[in-house]
């Protein structure tokens, strides 16, 4: 009996952990679109801004005014050494994910980002020379298959969008690539993350922010009508972005590896289907099942990942030159393609 209840409320438990997740991901979303859409706000460099300086502030209560989380202690040298370049590809991958929702479609995007293990693995493999078992490349196919069949079908399509959500998928990959070297030995949790990048990520973003943007905020500012319901909105995204990476922690914490590959690839159609009753972008019947099947093929990716990963731990490992099968970083963490 308490066996079985503990089970149930386990599952109830997970189930929790992946709607609030949905929820605070499909809204920081949505909001994101809504402020460069509908609210003609199209400063994408001070959005990112606004979400970093919500985050910090956020992680900053969370863990030394609230302590509901432990801090991870980092020498002040790693700080600038490992913390400071990843803070850097943190803001970039930030940065063009806001570029591209500002100029394509949330079903376009999203699907773009799907590539990020595929460009993770190329990655790998051409610049530190790394192996993988042929699985993971047959797991690629449909992924940059159904990308190609969404890029080539897609009626709203912008190049420069398009260019800024591939490109945040490289970035995206070397932020994980980097995570393997730079953070090893530190078990950082997405909360601790934010808590030594966000800060990092806000000096750095400030400057090119007021200089690129600051007039046209200013303009903005003098122009718009109903101005402070609308800067409600715009800090409220930042709170929401802080508040998708608690849910991360969260989610991680209650569901399983493969649970959490399923859900994050779910997450993805969830956010997709809300856009398109929100916002209304035409998306032609090639386009959705472009979309489809990257999506299976992300879930297939996860799930040969999660089965060579077993296979490894069970069998002894003979030693084999620059032979590796799938990067593992952060245990769950490494699809979180949308922290922030």
């Amino acid at each position: 009996m308490g066996e079985t209840l503990l089970r149930q409320w386990t599952m109830i438990r997970s189930i929790i952990a992946i709607l609030q997740w949905w929820f605070f991901n499909v809204a920081v979303i949505i909001m994101n679109k809504w402020i460069f859409q509908k609210l003609d706000f199209k400063f994408p460099l001070t959005v990112s801004c606004i979400h970093f300086i919500c985050s910090a502030i956020g992680a900053y209560l969370v863990i030394k005014v609230l302590k509901l989380k432990p801090v991870i202690v980092v020498d002040p040298e790693d700080r600038w050494r490992r913390i400071f370049p990843m803070s850097f590809v943190f803001c970039i991958n930030i940065v063009l994910g806001n570029v591209s929702l500002r100029y394509i479609p949330i079903s376009f995007m999203q699907t773009i980002k799907s590539f990020t293990p595929a460009t993770t693995v190329i990655l790998q493999w051409l610049v530190w020379g790394k192996h993988f078992d042929w699985r993971i490349w047959a797991s690629l196919i449909p992924i940059v298959g159904g990308i190609l069949l969404t890029s080539v079908t897609e009626l709203s399509f912008n190049i420069f969008g398009f260019c800024a959500a591939l490109v945040g998928c490289l970035a995206t990959s070397t932020k994980t690539i980097l995570a393997e070297s730079l953070l090893h030995g530190y078990k950082f949790d997405s909360i601790n993350t934010v808590f030594y990048m966000a800060p990092y990520a806000t000096m750095i973003l400030a400057v090119p922010a007021l200089v690129l943007e600051g007039s046209g905020v200013i303009e903005w500012l003098n122009s718009h009508p109903v101005l402070l319901p609308s800067l409600a909105i715009i800090i409220g995204s930042g709170v929401l972005a802080f508040c998708l990476n608690f849910s991360i922690f969260y989610v991680i914490h209650s569901t399983t590896a493969v649970t959490f590959n399923v859900a994050g690839n779910l997450k993805v159609a969830v956010a997709v289907t809300c856009s398109w009753l929100i916002f209304r972008n035409p998306i032609s019947a090639l386009n959705a099942i472009g979309c489809t099947v990257t999506l299976i093929g992300c879930t297939f990716y996860g799930y040969v990942r999660q089965l060579i990963s077993q296979q490894t731990q069970e069998t002894p490992r003979t030693p084999r030159s620059k032979m590796e099968t799938i990067p593992l970083v952060n245990d769950k963490s490494e699809n979180n393609k949308d922290k922030m």
